[in-house]
């Protein structure tokens, strides 16, 4: 509690008994139990203007009722007084006090409540509702003169209170509150008004009512709803009641007590002898009983001010600050102050919401509002830091409920800084003279070191999408220090390659790799590590890509071969390389899938991989052979058992299928004893097609195979290639020399045993299958001289059936095209009897200028216009 309000003494002993009071600027106007209206000026003594005043009777009107005066209400606006005498409303001038007029119709009134209000067009609107037994009558003010706003409402019972509120009234019975909507006359019956027999009802700011409840107020808007989540209760049952912000004060049977609607408190209680009247008017407080009056003085705002900050009550202080008349730099500052001490308090009460969000508002700096937190910011720079009181030590649930609002708040802050990290930063101190950070680069670096440490502490699951932020500007050396006091490997890992310590990582997982209980343990990490680094980084994948490959050379080659963006980018040259050097059995995979899958054309990397398949091929060859029983052949070239085999498939598919590699430089790396298969593929692909059917033919002696080697590489439209079937002809039936492709004496040997036993049959049964392949002329020039004719009855009776054939489909497309011919002959001559004639006055049914010698374009209707102005061939522009 404190002193808002100095009660001071105005009239004693009145030999008068008062019954009603109104007041307005320095007015006080009494009207007596006997008709008596006096009007008093009251000014402030000289000297002690805020706990004395000077009293003066300006008029007494004797004459003014013959009965008590029983309500008065002033509108200043109207110049006007407005009085309940003898059951009649009369308005009277303010100035001389002469009655203006009376409302007959009124005759028996018991109430009367006015409502003023400013409009857009009308500087004000006076309204009046005045209740006569069970009717209410509505009036309107114009030309100095009320007038029946509309029909007369009725209502259940007489009232005893009665106010406006927009277009409703707010009426206390007897027993009941209602709501009266003026336009409709509905009435809304709110609930009981307890014990007591008068019921009050006050008008609050903001178009709401105070109704009294026995010792209870209950606030209501204009559709009678509840605006507070609580009433206020009083001391004892309130006679009257008025709002003078920012208190409500309230006449009780032997006190006036003043209390506060937001927040709820009792601020004064002051005891009178048998207080009865309270008015509001002009910013003065009036209150009487029947023979004394006392005016309640505010106290000065700055002196209640500081009384509250004593007792902490900042958020009365607050509404106080809003109301000094002090220039606006310094009203700004005060209430920046009391915010402050406001939003300390709150948090000292471990009311961790309310008081960040107060901090956000003001703009607090954040490394202060940080500080208030245990173990968040360093000592030295704690130790700095000013508060207006003792900071609470903050543990177990308090402190975890305390860095979930932090989290929240420092979330907020995050975002704002983050929109121009260019500018300096604009904050202020929890007390003013302490140091605030300007830098946002630093504070930045702070808020998100506070906001890792407060998800350690709450839920360390945010930790890594935190760290994985692009704007994260975590400390680095102090989020390590905190990372590892938790160990939070995992997350360490995150930090680092965030803030491209590279190697710091690798070698965290490759230390936490060897432990048994770590999450980081084996090498799955690494690999993933090491495949988003990218070709910038190239030097530190190879150093610590080899212990993997070493340990798993499956999935360390993942990190060359991964579908990633960042891996397909290395440089291919330098990895084969390091595979060389490091791993070399991993080489073959890494060019087969740079080659299969990535589909890359380089001539080198096809080119390395058939090599290396031939060197891999020549050190198993050389096992497979050591490894025979003596005097067993060695299997088929091609159907050799397990990997051997295995790899000399994909040798020879690979060279069948890609033309990407340089046969002439892997020629001359295979071996002319052996590899027969591959010399044949490669001579193809150089076009030396006779000698590579030679190998297949003479050598490795597999005629299906030559013949198949013919189907994959004719082509009648290529020179080269359209006599690949006539060259194996020619092989069957006179064998070449050997020696001048090029073969070995060793395998001269071992291709006597391949020798076809009859080459006129290989041939005859050549031409017979591939007739249509062959050029017949040629083919029958190398036929023997005794060959039977029998013996090619079978090719000839093809070739001719093939030639006749032929000449059939090439007889019936000559008839068709020239039944096509005759067709567009036909259209031709039909749309060439059609005539038309340009003269000199034809004019364009589109531009309307003349065609003369332009080009013009003529529709299927006649229609004429330039080529120019024919948009569209398919639509007649005059149609």
């Amino acid at each position: 509690m404190h002193d808002a309000y100095e009660i001071c003494p105005i009239l004693e002993k009145l030999p008068l008994i008062i019954e009603a009071i109104a007041c307005y600027n320095d007015n006080l106007l009494v009207g007596t139990r006997q008709g008596h209206l006096l009007v008093y000026t009251i000014t402030p003594a000289p000297g002690r203007a805020d706990t004395r005043f000077d009293v003066a009777l300006d008029r007494s009107h004797k004459s003014f009722s013959k009965r008590p005066i029983n309500q008065l209400a002033v509108v200043p606006e109207y110049h006007i007084l407005i009085s309940l005498s003898d059951g009649l409303i009369s308005v009277h001038d303010l100035t001389v006090y002469a009655q203006i007029t009376s409302i007959p119709k009124t005759k028996g009134a018991t109430l009367f409540a006015i409502d003023l209000q400013v409009c857009p067009y009308v500087q004000y609107t006076l309204r009046m509702c005045v209740a006569v037994k069970r009717k209410l009558q509505l009036f309107y003010w114009k030309n100095r003169d009320f007038h029946e706003l509309q029909p007369d409402l009725s209502v259940p019972d007489i009232p005893k209170c009665m106010e406006w509120c927009q277009d409703s009234l707010a009426l206390g019975f007897k027993r009941e509150f209602f709501l009266v909507m003026v336009d409709t006359g509905d009435l809304k019956e709110l609930f009981p008004t307890g014990k007591m027999m008068e019921p009050t009802i006050t008008r609050l700011d903001n178009d709401r009512l105070a109704l009294g409840r026995d010792n209870m107020t209950i606030f209501i808007d204009a559709e009678g709803d509840p605006t507070q989540t609580y009433a206020p209760t009083w001391t004892d049952m309130p006679v009257s009641m008025v709002q003078h912000s920012p208190y409500i004060i309230a006449v009780l049977p032997k006190c006036v007590e003043i209390r506060t609607i937001e927040p709820k408190l009792l601020i004064q209680n002051v005891e009178l002898p048998k207080p009865r009247f309270i008015c509001c008017g002009g910013g003065q407080v009036y209150v009487a009983s029947v023979n004394y009056i006392w005016r309640l003085a505010s106290t000065p705002i700055t002196t209640q001010i500081k009384q509250l900050l004593t007792s902490k009550e900042y958020e009365l202080a607050l509404h106080l600050a809003n109301m000094t008349e002090e220039s606006s730099s310094d009203k700004n500052r005060r209430i920046q102050h009391i915010r402050n001490l406001f939003a300390f308090d709150l948090f000292s009460q471990h009311r961790f919401q309310e008081s960040l969000k107060i901090f956000a508002e003001l703009g607090t700096d954040p490394s202060h509002v940080i500080g208030l937190y245990p173990n968040l910011l360093p000592q030295e720079y704690r130790n700095e830091l000013e508060y207006p009181d003792r900071v609470p030590e903050l543990e177990g649930i308090d402190l975890e409920n305390g860095f979930l609002s932090l989290i929240e708040y420092l979330t907020h802050q995050r975002n704002e800084l983050s929109k121009d990290m260019s500018k300096d930063m604009v904050s202020s101190a929890i007390v003013e003279g302490t140091a605030t950070i300007t830098s946002k680069k630093q504070l930045s670096q702070i808020i998100d070191t506070s906001l890792l440490k407060c998800y350690i502490h709450t839920n360390d699951a945010l930790v890594a999408p935190l760290l994985r932020l692009k704007d994260n500007s975590c400390h680095i050396e102090e989020t390590e220090r905190v990372l590892k006091k938790h160990q939070k490997y995992s997350e360490l890992i995150i930090l680092y390659e965030k803030k491209g310590l590279h190697r710091k990582a690798l070698d965290l997982l490759l230390r936490q790799s060897q432990k048994v209980n770590s999450p980081l343990k084996g090498h799955d990490r690494t690999v993933d590590y090491l495949q988003r680094l990218g070709a910038d980084h190239l030097h530190i994948i190879f150093d610590f890509a080899e212990w993997v490959l070493k340990q798993c050379p499956v999935d360390g080659l993942k990190i060359f071969t991964e579908d990633m963006s960042e891996v397909e980018s290395l440089p291919r040259e330098e990895v084969v390389n390091y595979l060389e050097r490091t791993a070399k059995n991993l080489v073959i995979p890494y060019l087969e899938h740079i080659i299969t899958v990535w589909k890359d054309a380089k001539t080198d990397f096809h080119n390395h991989l058939a090599n290396a398949y031939k060197e891999q091929i020549c050190d198993l060859m050389s096992e497979y052979l050591n490894s025979l029983p003596e005097g067993e052949a060695p299997a088929k070239s091609g159907s050799e058992p397990g990997d051997l085999g295995e790899l000399r498939k994909k040798l020879l598919a690979f060279l069948e299928t890609s033309s990407h590699y340089t046969p002439e430089r892997l020629l001359a790396h295979f071996p002319l004893d052996s590899f027969f298969e591959e010399r044949a593929l490669l001579l193809g692909k150089l076009g030396r097609h006779e000698q590579a059917l030679a190998l297949y033919v003479h050598v490795i002696g597999d005629n299906q195979a030559a013949v198949a080697y013919c189907q994959r590489n004719y082509d009648p439209n290529k020179e080269d290639y359209k006599d690949v079937f006539l060259h194996l002809l020619k092989l069957h039936l006179c064998p070449p020399d050997l020696r001048s492709l090029g073969v070995t004496a060793g395998a001269l040997g071992a291709a006597a045993a391949t020798q076809p036993d009859d080459g006129l049959q290989l041939a005859l049964d050549l031409v017979e299958g591939h007739a249509n392949q062959i050029d017949t002329a040629k083919a029958l020039q190398l036929l023997p001289m005794h060959t039977k004719v029998e013996e090619v009855l079978i090719f000839l009776e093809t070739v001719l059936e093939e030639k006749a054939g032929r000449k059939r489909s090439s007889q019936v497309l000559k008839s068709l095209l020239y039944a096509e011919h005759l067709q567009v002959q036909e259209q031709r001559i039909h749309y060439q009897k059609t005539k038309f004639v340009i003269t000199e006055e034809k004019v364009c049914c589109v531009c309307k200028k003349r065609i003369s010698n332009s080009a013009f374009a003529r529709y299927p209707n006649g229609v004429i216009v330039h080529y120019f102005c024919c948009k569209d061939p398919q639509h007649c522009p005059v149609d």
